[in-house]
């Protein structure tokens, strides 16, 4: 049970400090300990209804409106890769954010972090691939803060968002909301955007180029939530990709998934680049690929309405959901063997978003 913020004060640190004696993540951690720093500290001290949901944003009413609000930080490195780029990235993780709460993306803040000696050519080259990919996808940004950091302490430049988004129904999206039943859905081929990241950083070359999958969620959702259709939960996977996006919403609901390895849509080419490099591509992540939880009578025509845009015509149907909460989420491989997905126990590609 949360305690009050005023009785804090006198609590011992709520993470073992005989276990983790010092905070040792890594930028752009999904594993365990990210898991637990969220859970014992943060939630811990500000729990809130709205934490708990542990969704991609919160939903808080106004006078009049529902609005949603998340908020992120981008240190990818490199600052520019196949398919994107620090700036154009935080704009569209944070308007899928607001997305996945089922909100209309509105309004953005941009602070960034510079640090003494950075380029101006290449800021410029920053700013002005963020400003493209906010007119792209319909959002503006109206406030912002810049602070200077002593050179060697900053690593070029960092990007702080938040975002507000507007909801134009009454439906609550959320993992709590995930039942018996359900159909699981993904809106594309997950991974690409680790692994582009992963070869700019390395200097790695492939016969094809993998190109990085970012990009706005939002109209294919906007269009499930227009069609009228039972949507219950929207999860962009990005760190830990597809399987710790799965457990999180497992977890958060007290279900389990079943997943079919046959139905997840890989490429080709991440397929040989994780083959070549050890990486499995169910943890890898995606900026412009998400999980749709729906009820079963209307995962026919969501399929067909996220088919329908460009950035999700490659649409699947990868699982459903059981009651049983024991089992978490479990592949059935294409060898007809079951595979338990675990969250991922630490960074296998840090610094991608």
């Amino acid at each position: 049970m949360l305690k009050p913020t005023s009785e804090l004060g006198s609590m011992a640190c709520p993470i073992s400090v005989e276990r983790y004696p010092t905070v040792t993540l890594a930028h752009g951690d999904g594993g365990r300990l990210t898991h637990e720093l969220i859970e014992g500290v943060f939630h811990r001290a500000f729990g809130n209804t709205h934490l708990h949901r542990a969704h991609d944003g919160a939903v808080v009413d106004v006078p009049g409106r529902r609005v949603a609000f998340t908020t992120d930080s981008y240190v990818v490195r490199p600052l520019f890769f196949p398919g994107g780029d620090i700036g154009s990235l935080a704009v569209h993780g944070t308007v899928n954010d607001l997305a996945m709460c089922g909100a209309r993306p509105r309004y953005l803040s941009a602070s960034f972090l510079l640090e003494e000696g950075f380029s101006m050519e290449t800021l410029w080259r920053v700013v002005r691939s963020m400003a493209a990919a906010a007119e792209a996808a319909d959002v503006e940004v109206v406030t912002g803060d810049t602070k200077v950091v002593d050179h060697g302490k900053g690593d070029g430049v960092y990007i702080n968002t938040a975002g507000v988004g507007v909801l134009e129904h009454d439906v609550d999206i959320h993992p709590g909301a995930v039942g018996d039943g359900d159909v699981v859905l993904l809106s594309g081929d997950p991974g690409r955007h680790g692994l582009a990241v992963l070869t700019a950083r390395e200097e790695l070359s492939f016969e094809h180029e993998i190109s990085s999958d970012a990009a706005s969620v939002a109209e294919p959702v906007l269009g499930l939530l227009a069609a009228g259709l039972e949507v219950h939960c929207l999860r962009d996977i990005t760190r830990g990709g597809l399987a710790t996006g799965l457990v999180e919403i497992a977890e958060t609901a007290g279900v389990s998934i079943e997943i079919e390895e046959k139905a997840v849509p890989v490429t080709p080419v991440v397929r040989g680049g994780c083959e070549l490099l050890g990486l499995d591509p169910l943890y890898l992540a995606s900026e412009g690929r998400f999980v749709a939880v729906v009820a079963e009578a209307d995962a026919g025509a969501a399929l067909q309405v996220m088919r329908g845009y460009e950035i999700s015509r490659d649409a699947q149907r990868i699982g459903r959901v059981l009651r049983d909460p024991r089992s978490g989420v479990c592949l059935r491989t294409a060898l007809g063997t079951s595979r338990v997905l675990e969250r991922l126990a630490g960074a296998s590609l840090p610094r991608i978003c």
